[in-house]
């Protein structure tokens, strides 16, 4: 595995039209390609972001329906890794779909899936109510998957909050980098984004590619954007000039500079273990 390698990560404002939004993932594969990147990340909900409540489950398909065939298929024809996050994948009944985050391979096979842990069921401060586990299945395991990218750590937006499970990724399961696709609402985002993306990678000393959803989807939806890439000493590596437009950031992560900084500043060693904080309150 070479040291360096070019990544990708793709801000768009999905809408509820499946091909529409297929044409703007298209397009920003081949920028991802021409660019020489090796992974293109794509933000939650890439697929389809629907009007009305409801409207996610009626296009919810498993994952060998025809929604991920079209994108496996760009995969292989674009000879690119892709971080598919978000897809509405069919859950147990016609009530409830998993928030699925699929990563597939240059060959366009599917390499891992990871179903998002934590829901967002929030009232944002000044904004709308949002209850997500009314239609969706949370998921249990945590999944990290090797890739020429290095070893990668997949979850899904508002998993972001909760720092435990990146913590995990990376000092049980040896996680180098950390996908974050997201569509952060505009008033969390604002508050709350880059601080908690920066954090994340600080503290997990793991490069973080964050993806992100961006503008008006529909009259009810509005996502924050300012996709970014992030190094593993939290420094900013690439952000896309303009909050709301649809497009890509590239980078290149560097393999070696992961070790860099986890030998310079060694918190792997000095780090309690997951069972110290339970043994010492007893």
């Amino acid at each position: 595995m070479a040291n360096t390698v070019r990544v990708a990560a793709a801000q768009m404002t999905s809408i509820n039209d499946l091909a529409s939004n297929f044409n703007t993932c298209s397009r920003l594969v081949k920028e991802a390609t021409s660019a020489g990147a090796k992974l293109l990340c794509l933000p939650e909900n890439f697929s389809f972001v629907g009007a009305r409540d409801g409207d996610s489950l009626t296009i919810a398909e498993s994952l060998d329906g025809p929604i991920l065939k079209r994108y496996c298929s760009l995969a292989r024809e674009s000879k690119i890794w892709l971080s598919l996050g978000g897809f509405q994948e069919k859950g147990p009944d016609d009530a409830h779909l998993c928030n699925t985050h699929v990563l597939v391979d240059d060959h366009g096979n599917i390499r891992s899936t990871y179903r998002k842990i934590h829901l967002f069921d929030v009232d944002v401060p000044g904004g709308a109510v949002y209850k997500e586990s009314s239609f969706t299945i949370a998921g249990n395991d945590m999944v990290v998957e090797d890739s020429p990218i290095g070893r990668l750590g997949l979850t899904v937006c508002y998993d972001l909050r909760f720092p435990d499970l990146y913590q995990q990724l990376r000092f049980q399961h040896q996680a180098q980098v950390l996908l974050v696709p997201a569509a952060f609402t505009k008033t969390t985002g604002e508050a709350h984004w880059e601080i908690l993306l920066r954090a994340r990678a600080i503290e997990t000393q793991c490069y973080v590619i964050a993806a992100a959803q961006t503008g008006r989807h529909s009259e009810k939806r509005e996502s924050y954007g300012d996709t970014l890439i992030i190094d593993p000493w939290g420094s900013i590596v690439a952000r896309l000039p303009d909050r709301l437009s649809t497009g890509i950031v590239v980078a290149d992560i560097d393999l070696s500079s992961i070790d860099a900084v986890r030998t310079k500043m060694p918190i792997s060693e000095h780090r309690k273990p997951f069972g110290f904080w339970k043994s010492a309150s007893q």
